[in-house]
């Protein structure tokens, strides 16, 4: 089986490939430590800013912004504390309100 090699750049920076994607997407320009925020509300309105200004983006605003934060959620995988996961993911249900999508776990308040 080959071993697979870091992108050059993110390599010799000593980034991972997806910090590097995170960093560096084509699609969004982001606000500096969005998946750090506390309220999870800052983080989908801050989201919904980069991809309603982006204009490099090749799908829909909500498409876009979703599509980071799941990639951010994936890529972080076990290392991210749930509390933070939780964050993110209620992050989902705000960014889904803010584009008047239906939310996915209606549990939630």
């Amino acid at each position: 089986m080959p071993i697979r090699k870091r992108h050059k750049k993110a390599a010799a920076n000593g980034k991972s490939w997806s910090q590097h994607v995170t960093e560096t997407s084509d699609a969004l320009d982001l606000e500096a430590g969005v998946f750090a925020l506390e309220n999870p509300r800052e983080i989908a309105l801050s989201l919904k800013k980069s991809a309603d200004q982006s204009r490099r983006r090749k799908s829909e605003p909500f498409r876009s912004a979703m599509s980071m934060l799941t990639f951010y959620i994936n890529r972080a995988g076990q290392h991210l504390p749930k509390e933070q996961r939780d964050r993110l993911e209620e992050a989902k249900d705000e960014l889904r309100v803010l584009y008047g999508r239906p939310r996915k776990n209606p549990r939630r308040t």
